[in-house]
């Protein structure tokens, strides 16, 4: 079953408020391993590693660990400190609105970041997947490569989480679940327009989606 929040978050010292939407939905898996989350100014997705129970929990505890924090990075630290006490293991994505505007973004596995401005899509994160790091050595990779990840919150440290920012309005924070059946033009087109995470959810489930699909919409 689909969940839809959409709600705005107040004015504070930091600048303009702030609208956020949040959407996941089980698809056709047995268990829905994806979680989101956010604190006053900090926005999560994380996705359980595997279609099980202990995966749906890590994602849950990685997520309201991760929300609790301002730096992203330390977010991503903390959730990793929290599945200690947790069997499974999860891939997550972290933005963080700065004082001055824009977002700081990290991230560990494949969950992905756009920035959009309404008119251009800009993805932020690299996936943390054997396929990409074929790629990014000039080397052809099977697609099922795109699905074996390389880094996960259970083993992130300062050195191998990604970072990234960005001055962008809009942010959209996605599980493998939206922007593999959606790819680049598909979130585009929606960004470009009144985009929800409902949107994006339900448009990848309509693409034929056969993975968990969460997504978050802020800005």
């Amino acid at each position: 079953m689909l969940i839809d929040r959409t709600m705005p978050l107040p004015t504070t010292p930091l600048g303009t408020a702030l609208t956020v939407s949040h959407a996941s939905d089980r698809g056709p898996r047995t268990h829905n391993a994806d979680a989101f989350a956010n604190g006053r100014r900090t926005f999560v997705v994380a996705d359980g590693v595997g279609d099980s129970p202990a995966a749906a929990e890590a994602a849950h505890a990685a997520a309201q660990a991760a929300a609790l924090l301002t730096d992203p990075v330390a977010a991503i630290l903390a959730a990793r400190d929290a599945l200690q006490v947790h069997l499974g293991d999860a891939v997550i994505v972290v933005a963080a609105a700065r004082p001055d505007g824009g977002f700081d973004v990290a991230w560990a596995g494949d969950s992905r970041a756009y920035a959009s401005d309404g008119d251009d899509l800009v993805q932020l994160t690299t996936d943390h997947t054997v396929g990409q790091y074929f790629r990014d050595r000039g080397i052809v990779a099977e697609k099922r490569m795109d699905h074996v990840v390389t880094n996960t919150v259970r083993h992130a440290t300062p050195e191998n989480i990604g970072r990234a920012s960005t001055r962008a309005p809009r942010l959209a924070l996605v599980s493998d679940g939206v922007s593999g059946p959606l790819g680049h033009n598909g979130i585009e087109a929606i960004m470009s327009g009144n985009a929800t995470a409902e949107r994006l959810v339900r448009a990848a489930l309509y693409a034929g989606g056969t993975d968990n699909a969460t997504a978050l919409v802020v800005g």
